[in-house]
């Protein structure tokens, strides 16, 4: 890995780690808004961010109160869905209906997170999918024009 890569990774995990934990209340639970999920757009620009996303996500649930179980499959949930939306950019054009791929994928595998928290609250599943879903989607959905904003401005495939 290129140094300038590593530093950029370091700077999007420290960033995902410092605007989670700005709001960390409603960053982990049944109802959550973490807002550094905004960063998982990057993703549509250049695969190399990945890293950054992923290791800002272990870090930022290191913190939570069920870190055990936020290790386990917060990480997968971004690991999976992260990998999904890379190979899905193949097959969509622009960065606009990837970022809205982007957010339907990460809405829908929200599952993941409803499974782990009903094991470790026994919270209802199919309600608890609604709920981290319908924060998700809602975080994402706003984070389209935000990203695509910051992208004109910093142009996203060439910085990393």
């Amino acid at each position: 890995m290129k140094t300038k890569t590593l530093a950029i990774s370091g700077i999007i995990a420290a960033l995902y780690v410092a605007v989670s934990l700005l709001i960390a209340p409603f960053a982990f639970g049944p109802l959550q808004f973490r807002i550094a999920e905004m960063f998982n757009h990057l993703i549509v620009f250049n695969k190399k961010y990945f890293f950054g996303i992923v290791l800002g996500v272990i870090v930022t649930n290191m913190f939570s109160p069920m870190a055990a179980y936020d290790l386990t499959f917060g990480v997968a949930h971004s690991i999976i869905t992260l990998s999904l939306t890379i190979f899905a950019s193949k097959f969509i054009n622009g960065h606009m209906a990837r970022m809205i791929f982007n957010t339907l994928i990460f809405t829908f595998t929200m599952f993941i997170i409803a499974f782990e928290l009903k094991l470790a609250f026994d919270l209802p599943f199919f309600y608890t999918w609604l709920t981290v879903a319908a924060g998700e989607f809602v975080v994402l959905a706003v984070g389209i024009p935000i990203v695509a904003a910051l992208n004109k401005r910093l142009n996203f495939k060439s910085l990393i």
